[in-house]
């Protein structure tokens, strides 16, 4: 077991620094940029919030698992249901299903570096079965919860583990990922079905 593999069984996260180019981060973010572009804001307004997780979800989320979807940040929309600011501006996610239909994002999310991280903290047969892209725009949106991945995307037995990739500088001042060390040995909390 080396290093990585030890300091993930008993962590529960490992950091990685430039694992993936600059160039690679950069192809995610001109392809993300694309995405919202051609994205019409008027034909679905599904907001993505992990608070009233029940009354937020609806056929266009339930729907995206097997595709491309924009979804919207909780303070998007003023009273008339119009953008509070511009499209790119107001999105909070990509999601689900990016790693298998976008060329760009399928790039990223395979390949021999990323087979040997998921090899070394023990995931036997490690599959991708959903991407994001998750923004944290500036002045809007909600906080996204403590939470475990698991919560989401649940499995018996217990098996998912998440790659996160910041695509630009994170820390405390623009929304950086916390976690809890050793949190991923104790029970799941909650479930959002």
């Amino acid at each position: 077991m080396d290093s990585r593999s030890t300091l993930f069984q008993e962590q529960g996260y490992l950091v990685l620094p430039g694992f993936k180019s600059a160039q690679a981060m950069q192809a995610l973010r001109d392809r993300a940029a694309q995405i919202i572009d051609a994205f019409d804001a008027d034909a679905h307004r599904t907001i993505f919030t992990t608070n009233e997780q029940q009354r937020q979800v609806d056929a266009y989320f339930m729907g995206s698992a097997d595709t491309i979807r924009c979804f919207f940040e909780e303070e998007a929309f003023d009273a008339q249901g119009r953008l509070r600011q511009d499209k790119a501006l107001s999105i909070n996610k990509i999601g689900h299903a990016m790693h298998d239909l976008d060329p760009v994002f399928a790039a990223f999310s395979h390949g021999p570096e990323l087979a040997e991280v998921a090899g070394a903290v023990g995931l036997a047969e490690p599959l991708v079965w959903q991407s994001m892209y998750i923004f944290k725009q500036p002045g809007i949106g909600g906080e996204v919860r403590w939470h475990q991945d698991a919560s989401f995307f649940d499995t018996v037995p217990q098996t998912v583990t998440t790659f996160w990739f910041a695509l630009e500088d994170a820390d405390r001042g623009n929304g950086c990922l916390w976690v809890e060390p050793g949190g991923h040995r104790g029970p799941l909390r909650e479930r959002f079905v």
